[in-house]
């Protein structure tokens, strides 16, 4: 069943009202069962058509998603027609508009409410690790995810299928300058802490603010040379195997179960 956490992403009400709305239409989808349920209870997003097989469909109403548009009921094959071979949509697929934009400045505005843990991403552009990172964004509880609006993914169908959905709980702020928007959260009072493997300080003995920024750059690449500088630590997650790298999406995943567990309580 659905549990509470469905009713959509957690915005206080001035970011509704500095979001853009996308223009409706049937050229944007989501896919999979996980991806359909929570869009359709989130407040927040227009949907407009669902086509569904009657397993899933069936499946849908058992998560308790609102199925409050009507359902073209057609086959698992007539909907793979629709959005090509290579979609895993589980039978669910839904026509919607794309979450509306939002401002950072809104979350950080002195009256918003408190926020504890953001992610900010340098230019991560797969769509399934950010799908991923959402994912685990949202069991951990995160405030938000900034990334830049080049150099990353848009919503895809993708992108949504695999945070299976993390996209309806986490809030995204897409920025044109990180640098620019890692100084407003440490204006906002965050600790802005980078991830990389040259790290000075290893993660999980890092003394937490109450307010924290997680920065993950792009496999291969890392951390920019400005993104570095502009961080108040660079940590490192020290592994104890053969292998001492992670994908980013599991060093996210990694990062944000320390950091839930040493936010200094507010």
């Amino acid at each position: 069943m659905l549990d509470a956490a469905m009713t959509g992403r957690k915005r206080p009400p001035s970011q509704r009202q500095n979001a853009k709305r996308q223009p409706a239409g049937d050229t944007h989808y989501l896919y999979g069962i996980h991806a359909v349920a929570t869009a359709l209870a989130n407040p927040e997003r227009r949907s407009h058509r669902l086509v569904a097989t009657d397993n899933a469909l069936q499946r849908l109403k058992e998560q308790g998603a609102p199925v409050s548009i009507d359902a073209e009921t057609q086959s698992a094959r007539d909907i793979t027609r629709l959005i090509g071979p290579d979609a895993v949509h589980q039978g669910a697929l839904l026509y919607c508009d794309p979450l509306p934009d939002l401002e950072l400045e809104t979350v950080l505005e002195p009256d918003s409410a408190q926020r504890r843990l953001m992610l900010v991403l340098d230019q991560i552009t797969d769509p399934h690790n950010i799908g991923a990172i959402l994912r685990s964004a949202a069991a951990f509880s995160a405030d938000g995810l900034i990334m830049t609006a080049r150099h990353a993914p848009g919503e895809t169908a993708v992108l949504a299928k695999t945070a299976s959905g993390g996209l309806e709980h986490v809030p995204i702020y897409r920025v044109r300058n990180l640098a620019n928007a890692m100084e407003q959260l440490k204006t906002a009072g965050f600790q802005v802490a980078g991830l990389d493997e040259t790290g000075s300080v290893a993660l999980d003995t890092l003394e937490f603010a109450p307010s924290t920024a997680l920065v993950l750059g792009a496999e291969g690449k890392g951390l920019r040379q400005k993104t570095l500088a502009t961080c108040d630590h660079i940590a490192r997650l020290d592994m104890p195997g053969a292998i001492t790298s992670l994908n980013v999406s599991n060093a996210a995943a990694l990062a944000l179960y320390i950091a839930s567990r040493r936010l200094i309580p507010v």
